[in-house]
């Protein structure tokens, strides 16, 4: 049997374009944490978080006009309602205000059990079956950032570190059930939707937090840099790349690809905020990505 016939060939070049949109995803993503520190220095993290998720929504909506977007079938409405849960709002608000005592470099190493957490639950929904090489490299990666953190807190965990766990086990949830959604709708549809979806509660939320905007006058230019990001970035393209890329290469290989994103996001903290990026830091990142590469030879029956 030639390359041509051989249906492993297009699997194969399918999980290839699923990793490298996957990355460029984590590569967007990965900046998220250090521009929301620099947009709740100044501005309301309960803002942030919906102001964000409501900005987007605009966005998703003028998108879905453009392309003439079908409606979502019923079958698809509840795991929209997942992923605007976990994405859209939980994960933003808890990282949110969890930013406001924690440095950026600390959230986003905490956010390196991510993938673990998204490969766990995909298993327990029955969509995918990692081997047992993939669940070992899967904890052997989130060790290793869970040691980090344990050792840049100094031993112990507080309410912000809670507060990112509970943002890391929410954003699983809404990663997971996106990129199965995405196989049938495509990714850009899945975010898309989600948003417009979520939208009238994002702005009913908002409206009631009415007593912060009016000091949003006196916000700096930094503040609304991060909140830009956060909101067409972080909230809005970085799903493209990421939902698309889950569709192709599975959501428990492509999650992997998320343990390098702490370490992006440690050299985003040390450019944009000035952050020590430490030797440790450094190290750690190299045995990360070992980690990534030997999971990425791993089996995952679909």
């Amino acid at each position: 049997m030639t390359a041509a016939t051989c249906p492993s060939v297009p699997v194969a070049l399918d999980e290839t374009r699923g990793m490298l949109l996957g990355l460029a995803g984590v590569a967007i993503f990965s900046l998220t944490i250090p521009f929301t520190r620099m947009a709740v220095a100044e501005l309301d993290p309960l803002f942030v978080a919906l102001g964000r998720a409501l900005g987007a929504s605009l966005l998703a909506a003028a998108w879905l006009a453009w392309k003439r977007a079908a409606l979502p079938p019923r079958s698809a409405l509840w795991p929209l309602a997942v992923v605007a849960a976990g994405c859209i709002v939980g994960f933003p608000l808890l990282t949110s205000i969890a930013l406001r005592t924690l440095p950026a470099s600390h959230g986003a190493v905490l956010v390196g059990v991510l993938p673990l957490a998204t490969a766990l639950y995909a298993a327990l929904r029955g969509h995918e079956r990692p081997s047992r090489g993939f669940w070992w490299m899967a904890l052997l990666g989130s060790s290793l950032v869970a040691a980090f953190a344990l050792l840049q807190s100094g031993g112990t965990l507080h309410l912000a570190d809670l507060l990112m766990f509970g943002a890391v086990a929410v954003g699983a949830v809404g990663y997971a059930e996106g990129g199965r959604l995405s196989r049938t709708m495509g990714g850009q549809e899945v975010i898309c939707w989600a948003l417009v979806l979520s939208s009238p509660v994002v702005a009913l939320l908002l409206w009631l937090d009415g007593p912060h905007i009016g000091a949003l006058a006196q916000v700096g230019a930094l503040a609304w840099t991060g909140f830009g990001y956060v909101t067409v970035f972080s909230m809005f393209i970085g799903f493209f790349f990421w939902y698309r890329g889950m569709a192709l290469g599975g959501v428990a290989r492509v999650g992997q690809v998320q343990l390098v994103q702490p370490f992006l996001s440690l050299a985003g903290a040390a450019v944009l905020l000035g952050e020590a990026l430490s030797l440790a830091n450094c190290l750690f990142a190299l045995a990360v990505i070992g980690v990534v590469f030997l999971g990425r030879r791993m089996g995952v029956r679909r």
